[in-house]
């Protein structure tokens, strides 16, 4: 629930408002608040039980796409490893879940931290690296993402404002299958 500095209730309202800008409606925002779960950069979530969550959601709501973190959780954030994990694992025994047979897993890539920062300037790097699917946001799909990471304003710490304006995430994310 994002409760990690006990702030899980506005943060719960903050990611309603945010999906709300990018055209999702509440109903179909689901927060799992969990004790196993923890909000936690340092903790590596249960696999199996991250597992079920994810293809439970999956299945229940006819996804056939789903995009994640790689290995690298593109900051290192524990959560964010462990979601990538529990999806590489459900789809190595994608036999025994059914949900997965129809449903294709992209990775966002992590890159280093110098073209973390590129912004648009990493357009041309990551044009002639491979991989799956590429997407360059136009200037006002940008500034549509600002709005709703502005929305997240409990988490909005000055390196985060940093982000907002020079990180390649707000404006280029290159995506792998998994």
């Amino acid at each position: 629930s994002g409760n990690y500095y006990n702030q899980g209730e506005i943060r719960k309202k903050e990611l309603e408002q945010s999906c709300f800008l990018l055209g999702i409606p509440a109903s179909d925002v689901t927060v799992v608040d969990h004790r196993d779960l923890p909000d936690n950069p340092a903790v590596e979530w249960d696999t199996q039980l991250l597992a079920a969550f994810v293809l439970r959601h999956i299945e229940a709501n006819n996804i056939n796409m789903v995009v994640t973190f790689d290995a690298g959780g593109v900051s290192g954030h524990a959560n964010h490893i462990s979601l990538h994990t529990a999806l590489r694992y459900s789809v190595l025994h994608a036999s025994l879940s059914a949900p997965l047979r129809w449903c294709h897993v992209l990775v966002l890539e992590s890159v280093n931290l110098f073209r973390k920062y590129m912004s648009i300037l990493d357009v041309p790097v990551s044009c002639l690296l491979p991989g799956d699917a590429l997407f360059i946001l136009t200037e006002e799909e940008t500034e549509q993402a600002r709005r709703a990471m502005r929305c997240h304003r409990s988490q909005l710490l000055w390196f985060r404002h940093i982000y907002m304006l020079f990180s390649r995430y707000m404006v280029i994310n290159s995506l792998r299958l998994l």
